[in-house]
């Protein structure tokens, strides 16, 4: 809608222009502070130029008043346009907060946790916040890949292989050995160990086989990642492997020579990324001639830049965060423009049971399982309460308030306005296709308000990808629940003369709460059942 309403503005004044939501509808649905812009060129008063714009939308089908407010130019719909837009979005449901194709193209990397365990509850928020800004994105008409690097190189995949070794001679082959103290701990490798030893020969279980075991045990480990992100709706594009891009280090070093990026000392060769900000320089390539962590990972953004998105987007923990500037350095000594790398980090998690602190897994060993949360509050709940807020803010939360059926649960509030539309009509006896054609045009201020509101997703929508701002849909859909539960309350529906034009009003709110949670991954109740 917001959309809509900008272009045709655009048409008849001809220039660019701020188009802004006013808090209070009952004055303005939009409004523009354009002729502040235009005083010093047109040398007259913003109120002025505000008034003399304002006759250009003279009877004009989209608005019912333009007016000049203090020099701003307020806009508020028609009844009749806001109908033709409610009509349309019946109509074509799915087609309903769509954007136009669009030629920019992202590449989102996230979640890419070690395969040496199963997703823990810090996972659980950069998988859902990616999941749901790839949805939006999408829906918006973006072209947006996922992926997920997968780390199956290196020291921690090796201590994988040691760990389950090392379970397998304690339980399965009872030999008194002490497990080693860096080993990963929690009962899953125990699993792991019993799993390898019902497929492996007595003698394979040598230290010679590490290599073979931890390989054996990180496919394990990929699966149960799969599961957990599945359990949560998460479906990730692509899966691209560490081990994949051994053989291009070496032409990663050299085009990072080439731009001046890197240097040797103490037989090692070291990233120059103090040039580009970094407090330090840092080591990709040891003095035995092995990479580092941070080698890989620039071989790895060596290959996403190289595939001309538009933007590539990571989502890392919060830790990462002295990660960014030695990255953005890579990536600019490899010929590539750094503001093309986005970053964004997720901040910590911290849950309450019945406010205290939620106890760790022993499956997990010293962490919270995404998986055991998601069996406890369920995959709506918990995709919510993690896109509630500002993904790079902490996060803290009761599981026992999502099980509430009550309005302090948002997900049961929103939900019941979504199922109370669906027995209005019930009552009713009426379906939709008896109120399509109903006049809206009749809706007095605050049904017409509730209108509007519920025909804004679009525009919630847009605000939320391009700020990376998803906390602004959950945001949205509890204002919406809370507007039509308060209608609701305060007016009759059922056997009045609107009665067919509040059901078409009901079904547009209806559809609004169905498709932003859809958008969220979570699919909107018809029907509450305790």
């Amino acid at each position: 809608m917001k959309n809509v309403v900008y272009e045709e503005i655009y048409k008849i004044l001809g220039r660019d222009f701020i188009l802004e939501n006013p808090k209070d509808k009952t004055l303005a649905h939009f409004a523009t502070p354009l002729a502040f812009s235009l005083a010093k060129e047109f040398k007259k008063s913003p109120a002025l130029i505000a008034a003399d714009l304002a006759l250009k939308f003279e009877n004009h089908f989209y608005f019912e008043k333009v007016e000049a407010v203090n020099g701003y130019l307020n806009f508020r719909l028609s009844k009749t346009f806001l109908d033709t837009l409610a009509k349309k979005a019946l109509k074509q449901p799915d087609e309903f907060g769509k954007g136009q194709v669009k030629s920019e193209s992202f590449l989102l990397e996230y979640v890419s946790a070690n395969p040496t365990g199963p997703l823990h509850i810090g996972h659980a928020r950069g998988a859902i916040f990616g999941d749901t800004l790839a949805r939006v994105a999408r829906h918006l008409g973006y072209q947006f890949d996922t992926e997920y690097y997968v780390n199956d190189a290196g020291n921690q995949i090796d201590l994988l292989g040691l760990s389950v070794l090392s379970k397998v001679k304690i339980l399965c082959l009872n030999e008194e050995l002490e497990y080693p103290e860096n080993a990963y701990k929690g009962e899953y490798i125990d699993d792991l160990a019993r799993e390898a030893f019902a497929n492996f020969e007595k003698d394979f279980f040598t230290m010679e086989n590490v290599p073979n075991l931890a390989f054996w045990a990180k496919d394990k480990m990929l699966d149960l990642i799969k599961q957990n992100l599945a359990q949560a709706k998460i479906t990730i594009d692509h899966y691209v492997s560490e081990r994949s891009y051994y053989n291009a280090l070496e032409d990663t070093i050299k085009s990072l020579k080439a731009h001046g990026g890197i240097y040797e000392k103490d037989y090692k060769i070291w990233l120059a990324s103090s040039l580009k900000g970094d407090e330090k320089d840092r080591v990709i390539v040891r003095d035995d001639g092995r990479g580092t962590y941070l080698a890989a990972d620039i071989v790895y953004h060596k290959d996403k830049m190289s595939r001309n998105y538009d933007k590539c987007i990571n989502i890392w923990g919060a830790d990462h965060h002295g990660y960014i500037p030695r990255m953005k350095a890579a990536i600019e000594f490899l010929g590539f423009n750094p503001q093309n790398l986005e970053i964004i980090l997720a901040q910590m998690v911290s849950l309450l049971k019945n406010n205290q602190p939620y106890k760790m897994s022993k499956r997990a060993g010293n962490f919270i399982l995404m998986s055991e949360i998601l069996d406890e509050i369920g995959s709506d709940a918990l995709r919510f309460i993690f896109l509630s807020k500002k993904c790079d803010t902490h996060l803290e939360f009761d599981i026992d308030t999502l099980k509430k059926e009550d309005s302090s649960n948002p997900v049961f509030y929103i939900n019941y306005a979504h199922a109370r539309v669906r027995q209005i009509f019930l009552k009713a006896g009426k379906s939709l296709d008896d109120v399509l054609e109903a006049d809206l045009s009749n809706l007095n201020d605050e049904a017409t308000n509730l209108l509007f509101e519920a025909l804004n997703l679009g525009a919630i929508l847009n605000d939320a990808f391009e700020q990376r701002a998803l906390q602004k849909i959950p945001d949205y859909l509890k204002n919406l629940a809370a507007s039509f539960h308060k209608f609701y309350y305060e007016n009759r529906v059922i056997g009045t003369e609107n009665e067919e034009s509040l059901l078409k009003l009901f079904a547009l709110v209806a559809l609004s709460i169905r498709t932003g949670f859809a958008l969220m991954g979570i699919r909107a109740k018809d029907k509450m059942e305790h």
